[in-house]
């Protein structure tokens, strides 16, 4: 592609220039004609002779939970719609594919798939006497007194903002295993903060969307650390995965298929206990695998 010539604020300019001089510009033309159209259409400006205004942020979650033909999971009656599951987003990554993906699942797919569902499934009557709700709700009261107890300095939005500055810094679209090294500990000394030093203000009695937000907070904070630990427990490139240890002469991903071509999922075992992985093989009968590469 191009090159980032500079910045300004949080604008980074991308140039063209040296790819067209390189490859022509028909060829430039060919690849990203109609994101070029769409562009100069949007800032009246021609990317092929001004470098393009570009924000780097967060790319979309590439797909996961398994799905079947009628968008259900493996938990009967949960069905998983758009990006979040793996079939056509995170399956194939192509571009543009999770709008996509999103508008052909809501519109055309689950009207009909869970209507079938609800039309011939029986359900027995859902009541609060089972002893692990009794056990869940008392957890939730526990750790929201516990919230509204603190009484510290620091805003939740401030510590969001730590946690989400720490995750760009070190497991953002690149890094690196000391990199991420240095954000588990940032993450865990951010957590150790929060429950000291944090003020909810409001009560539990009535609708506290400022506690709301501080349980959200308080699980991304431990899902943060669940990121940093399965990156660095992947010693390749893969996806949305850079490593930057791992990578071709032309700083292409670099798969390492003998020893991580498998599905990971994480298992909590108990606070300040590392989670257990758990590994599915991925087996590829009628596709073979390749190196990635946009040239």
């Amino acid at each position: 592609m191009g090159k980032g010539v500079g910045t300004t604020g949080l604008a980074v300019y991308l140039d063209f220039a040296d790819a067209i001089k390189r490859d022509s510009k028909a060829m430039i033309e060919k690849k990203y004609g109609n994101l070029f159209q769409m562009y100069e259409k949007i800032t009246g400006e021609d990317p092929y002779e001004t470098p393009m205004r570009i924000y780097p942020a967060v790319h979309y979650t590439m797909g996961g939970l398994w799905v079947d033909y009628n968008l259900m999971s493996t938990i009967d009656g949960l069905f998983v719609l758009g990006e979040a599951n793996f079939s056509d987003h995170g399956a194939n990554r192509l571009g543009a594919s999770a709008l996509m993906q999103g508008l052909a699942d809501g519109y055309f797919i689950i009207p009909y798939t869970i209507g079938g569902y609800l039309t011939g499934a029986e359900f027995t009557d859902v009541t609060t006497d089972h002893a692990v709700f009794r056990e869940t709700e008392n957890d939730a009261r526990s750790r929201i007194d516990k919230l509204l107890a603190i009484d510290g300095k620091r805003t939740v939005d401030d510590i969001h903002k730590e946690l989400g500055l720490i995750m760009w810094d070190y497991c953002g679209m690149a890094r690196n295993n000391e990199g991420l090294e240095k954000a588990r500990d940032l993450i865990r000394e951010l957590r150790g903060e929060f429950w000291e030093n944090i003020t909810v203000p409001g009560s539990e009695k009535d609708l506290n969307q400022s506690l709301e937000r501080a349980g959200r907070v308080a699980d991304f904070l431990e899902f943060a650390e669940l990121m940093i630990i399965d990156a660095m427990d992947r010693q390749e490139s893969c996806g949305g995965h850079f490593n930057e240890a791992y990578q071709t002469e032309s700083h292409e991903a670099k798969r390492d298929d003998e020893n991580f071509c498998y599905a990971a999922a994480w298992e909590y075992t108990g606070k300040e206990k590392e989670p257990q992985v758990h590994k599915e093989t991925l087996v590829f009968e009628n596709v073979e695998l390749s190196q990635r590469s946009y040239k």
